[in-house]
């Protein structure tokens, strides 16, 4: 190990390890206790500059649930939950919301930054000196990235768009005719996959929140699978993959998942979040909170390990999850691991094995977003412990492992996003246990996924800013 990579770890390690201690703490607020509020409970959802995420824009001048003051701190009390913003009335006195909305306002107004950021374009790791640059930009919330050939990339944007990226250029107009989703909260178009005999038959699968209206009139929807292909700059040739019974569907905007992966074996995975429904996550009735296994034409494989079973969707693989935002394959091991955006504290790196149940919500190591306990259960016989969790919680999004040759010190470490602490991780796993984490890449913005490219650079989706940013190698540590 060269001295600098021996110096980086221990500094890291301990960087790591004071973050951690005192995050833990209880929090106490000091000189500014509007803007530490909101950075500890508030900026995971709405930025870290107020901007906006999976909850609304704060700086916009557009308040949707009513912009007066007596109408913000009756919403910050009492939750939005079917936008899935909890109730905080339990945790935070009258004064301290009051300061929160001072902090808002003082932002709005431009009277004080919301937050300070650090950005570079050249960073240092423990293995390689790399560039941070620009691959395409003016994006709206990108979701996902996928390359089809070494000059085209696919991006979804979750108000509903399919664009195309061509030697790093963004095609004007979005791909037309694409399905229709739901674009509010969480939902919208989420994940984009293309088929393992791509070359051959050019099926891209996508995910996205899917809407149905009931009799009384409401807006339900659940995660739906699709594929097609892409002509002229057309979506064509649809199939529906998997589509919920319509009376699973529900109410909320939150928890969608979404990711798809095909194994080595040629086996279609997709995850669905519980949607904000938690007891649904063990019941094998419904398809929310569960990772689903079927054949890329939508058929059910034999052995899918509830296939049999009278009383379970025969699609599920495996149950008890909470929102799992990112799936990966080993390139190796052909193992399937899911990545659990948890709730305050509890996100998850599990690995998968069929028919095992992963616990949510019976077990969890995070609480309320309130800071209410959840369960004080963390182990229970039959419930599957994560390989490894993150306390606080990082915002777990997109997972893959790097599979490339311009990083060979990083072949099969799992490249980690986080959205709330605006990161790239990489993790390296030994033995189904995580035995180090290094954190590559900071500040750029809220980070979607992270994924190695055919040029095996790491091609990074970030929110706020809605751009897509490529890390490539200058020189190597000095061994």
């Amino acid at each position: 190990m060269g001295i600098r990579r021996f110096i980086s770890y221990g500094i890291t390690t301990f960087c790591y390890t004071a973050v951690l201690f005192f995050s833990l703490q209880s929090v106490t607020y000091g000189q500014e206790p509007g803007r530490q509020i909101y950075q500890n409970l508030c900026a995971s959802c709405h930025g870290a500059e107020l901007q906006g995420g999976s909850g609304s824009n704060l700086v916009d001048g557009v308040w949707k649930f009513g912009g007066e003051r007596a109408q913000i701190v009756t919403n910050i009390k009492n939750g939005l939950l079917e936008q899935g913003m909890p109730a905080f009335g339990n945790s935070l006195t009258d004064d301290e919301i009051n300061n929160v909305i001072d902090y808002i306002r003082s932002v709005e107004n431009g009277e004080v930054a919301a937050a300070d950021s650090v950005t570079s374009d050249t960073l240092q790791t423990l293995d390689y000196d790399i560039r941070a640059e620009t691959f395409v930009d003016g994006l709206e919330i990108p979701w996902a990235i996928e390359f089809i050939n070494e000059k085209i990339a696919v991006i979804t944007e979750r108000p509903g768009r399919l664009r195309l990226a061509i030697d790093g250029k963004l095609v004007e107009e979005p791909v037309s005719g694409t399905p229709e989703v739901l674009h509010e909260g969480q939902g919208g178009l989420l994940d984009v996959t293309k088929d393992p005999n791509f070359s051959d038959n050019g099926w891209i699968y996508l995910s996205y929140s899917h809407a149905i209206e009931n009799s009384d009139g409401d807006t339900l929807a659940m995660t739906r699978i699709v594929r097609g292909r892409i002509n002229d700059n057309a979506w064509v040739d649809q199939q529906v993959l998997f589509e919920a019974p319509h009376d699973t569907y529900v109410n909320t905007r939150h928890h969608y998942g979404n990711r798809i992966v095909f194994d080595q074996d040629g086996y279609l995975y997709f995850s669905i979040g519980d949607r904000g429904r938690r007891p649904n996550a063990q019941n094998l009735n419904l398809p929310n909170g569960k990772v689903h296994r079927i054949h890329p034409d939508g058929s059910i494989p034999e052995d899918n390990p509830f296939v049999n079973h009278a009383e379970a969707m025969p699609t599920i693989f495996t149950y008890g999850h909470r929102n799992p935002q990112g799936l990966a394959v080993h390139p190796e091991t052909n193992e399937v691991w899911d990545a659990e955006h948890g709730p305050r504290g509890g996100d998850e790196l599990n690995l998968l094995k069929a028919g095992n149940n992963y616990g949510w919500p019976v077990i969890t190591y995070g609480i309320h977003y309130d800071g209410r306990i959840m369960t004080r259960e963390r182990r229970k016989e039959g419930l599957q412990q994560p390989n490894f969790y993150w306390r606080p919680s990082i915002a777990i999004s997109g997972i893959a492992f790097y599979d490339k040759d311009m990083f060979p010190y990083w072949k099969n470490r799992l490249l980690v996003g986080a959205l709330a602490y605006e990161e790239v991780r990489l993790l390296n796993i030994k033995d189904e246990r995580v035995i180090h984490e290094e954190v590559i890449l900071k500040g750029h913005g809220r980070v979607r996924e992270a994924v190695p490219g055919p040029d095996g650079a790491i091609y990074v989706v970030l929110n706020e800013p809605g751009k897509i940013i490529r890390v490539s190698k200058i020189r190597e540590d000095i061994q």
